[in-house]
C-alpha cells in the first residue's frame, strides 16, 4: 500500500509561482485540501468494508473448523469405545 501526502505549503508556493494572488491560492489550497480528505474518507470506509468481510469470512471458518474437529473427536471417541466393547467381548468368550 503506497502512501502520499499533500503538502500544502508547497502547492499554496506553486500557485502564487504561477501568478495566482495569496487570497487565490490559499482558497484553492483549502479547496483541494478538503476535497482529499472527502477521498481519503471515502477509501478508508471501502477498506473497513472490506477488512469487516474478511473478519466474517475468517470467523465463519472457524467456526467450520470447531465443528469438523468436534465430529472428528466425536467419531475417534465412537470408534474407540467399539474397540474396547469388542476386545472385552473376545476376552470374555476366551474365559
Amino acid at each position: 500500500m503506497s502512501t502520499s501526502s499533500f503538502d500544502t505549503h508547497e502547492f499554496f508556493n506553486e500557485l502564487k509561482g504561477a501568478g495566482f494572488s495569496e487570497q487565490q491560492a490559499e482558497v484553492i489550497t483549502k479547496r483541494d485540501l478538503k476535497e482529499l480528505e472527502v477521498i481519503l474518507k471515502r477509501d478508508l470506509k471501502e477498506i473497513e468494508l472490506r477488512l469487516e468481510s474478511r473478519i466474517k469470512d475468517t470467523e465463519l471458518k472457524i467456526v467450520e473448523s470447531k465443528a469438523d474437529l468436534i465430529r472428528w473427536v466425536v467419531g475417534v471417541g465412537v470408534l474407540q469405545t467399539a474397540l474396547i466393547t469388542a476386545l472385552l467381548i473376545k476376552l470374555s468368550a476366551a474365559l
